[in-house]
């Protein structure tokens, strides 16, 4: 068993290795947002493992479902890899996987990257002791220090196994729906220059579907979805020192048909002014005034793998449920 969990991906990392800029930007433009990676600090981490496990929240256990079904084909058609799951949570998933390429390899690695060392370091405490054949260390940081580093030459190949083994990339429970058009096609990039010709790049997406079903996923009756989107002012309370009242927020998701994407709120109901004191921020806010916090993008399966396909990757396969909420996309780089 490694006796060091985890390797963090910048030696200046302290839990967000971010100076607040991006607060600063969100707060104080018109309309104002904040960027999602603010829910994870240990508690938001801990409630968005609670909705995972919602009657109303359906990616989840739809994810798990094709998992469960498929993980074994997806093991054969890669052969033994090293594993790199970006936004790794707690892995519950990913135990599907480990169990598959268990089966065909007598040496794997795992490398969970996640931005909440919490629960990362006791998924990994968990996982070695569940897989003890496994080579498996957490990546401390965020999806864009985690990616530079896999793409950097020194960690590429200091990572990367000496046998030479393959390596794939994995994002799932539709992550990359938080991301816009924009920031997907940059993030694909990341993605291809992170592997060699013949890596593999596995992705969950969460495809449209009606209104209705979308909307209460995301406002669950309850209420550990609206905790969870609160939650993120008390990380910022904590991060910057500051004095936001939660008292004075509502939570609320909608579908903006027109986008595809599920778009999250905190509304504020009364005027008041907020101080972040490290960040040297005043902000004004008034009464019916909302915050957008996250987006969750919903995908069409065949746009997505011409998107794919524009940044080197090809599609090998597609998996969904029955009810086609749901899909994997296996690529390889070229």
């Amino acid at each position: 068993m490694l006796t060091q969990p985890l390797i963090f991906l910048d030696n200046q990392y302290h839990e967000l290795n971010n100076d607040g800029e991006d607060v600063i930007q969100g707060l104080t433009q018109t309309p104002k947002s904040l960027p999602p990676k603010y829910f994870y600090d240990e508690r938001g981490s801990q409630l968005f493992e609670q909705i995972c496990q919602l009657p109303e929240y359906y990616p989840t256990r739809t994810e798990a479902w094709i998992l469960s079904q498929y993980a074994d084909e997806i093991a054969q058609m890669t052969g033994s890899c090293e594993l790199v799951e970006l936004g790794s949570g707690s892995s519950t998933k990913t135990r599907l996987l480990l169990d598959s390429y268990q089966k065909i390899a007598d040496d794997c690695r795992y490398l969970p990257i996640d931005i909440s060392g919490g629960i990362l370091k006791t998924s990994v405490l968990q996982l070695q002791q569940q897989y003890p054949d496994f080579s498996i260390q957490g990546l401390l940081g965020t999806y864009e220090q985690a990616l530079a580093h896999l793409e950097s030459n020194s960690l590429r190949y200091s990572l990367r196994p000496a046998s030479g083994l393959s390596r794939m990339i994995f994002f799932l429970g539709s992550s990359m729906g938080n991301f816009t058009p924009q920031e997907s096609d940059l993030f694909l990039s990341q993605i291809a220059h992170a592997l060699k010709p013949g890596d593999y790049f596995l992705l969950g997406i969460d495809l449209q579907k009606p209104k209705e079903i979308l909307e209460a996923a995301y406002n669950d009756s309850q209420g550990v979805t609206a905790a969870f989107n609160l939650n993120m002012l008390s990380h910022l309370n904590w991060r910057f020192q500051g004095n936001f009242e939660l008292n004075f927020f509502t939570h609320q998701a909608i579908y903006n048909q027109a986008d595809a994407q599920i778009e999250m709120y905190l509304h504020c109901q009364e005027n008041h002014w907020v101080s972040l004191d490290i960040l040297n921020l005043k902000v004004s806010f008034q009464a019916g005034e909302s915050i957008l916090t996250e987006i969750s993008r919903k995908f069409d399966l065949a746009i997505i793998q011409k998107q794919l396909a524009a940044q080197g990757l090809k599609t090998l396969k597609t998996w969904t449920d029955p009810q086609q909420w749901f899909g994997l996309i296996l690529c390889q780089a070229q």
